[in-house]
């Protein structure tokens, strides 16, 4: 739970993703500790994240809720080993038949994530609109679009 400050801040900092309550942070590593991952520098602090859960309805699909790194922790294909790390724990844990994770049109570093993890595992990728931007309230949010990754060999 004591990381839950500091992957907001990292949250925050991306001005990327779509930024939760400094509350849901620490919820979020107190309930689905064992659905994600966090990686530290030489300091011990916290510096990446993946945080993921498993979905009720299909308790072998993994989906991915959030991926940051720090800024001056990319380019350096963290996101990648930790999303490796983090499958491969899950797998061996609780079996993975899948992964799955939304991303919006614009992103095209985590389609570039999403898109290499299923090449390096050597499983199918289906793309399909989850949820239009119509459903979102407020502003304007561009559709989520539906990554479903594998399935993997049992």
């Amino acid at each position: 739970m004591e990381d839950g400050a500091a992957i907001w801040r990292i949250a925050r900092d991306s001005e990327v993703l779509d930024l939760n309550s400094s509350y849901s942070y620490l919820l979020w590593c107190r309930d689905f500790a064992a659905t994600s991952v966090v990686a530290r520098d030489e300091t011990g602090e916290p510096v990446a994240f993946v945080t993921g859960y498993l979905r009720p309805d299909r308790p072998r699909a993994l989906v991915v809720w959030q991926v940051a790194v720090d800024r001056g922790h990319q380019g350096s294909g963290l996101a990648g080993r930790l999303l490796d790390a983090l499958t491969s724990r899950v797998a061996e844990e609780q079996g993975l038949a899948s992964v799955e994770t939304t991303i919006t049109p614009d992103n095209t570093a985590s389609d570039r994530l999403f898109t290499s993890y299923a090449r390096r595992h050597a499983v199918a990728l289906e793309r399909e609109v989850l949820f239009g931007g119509e459903l979102f309230p407020g502003e304007t949010h561009l559709p989520e679009v539906l990554y479903r990754i594998g399935p993997f060999p049992a």
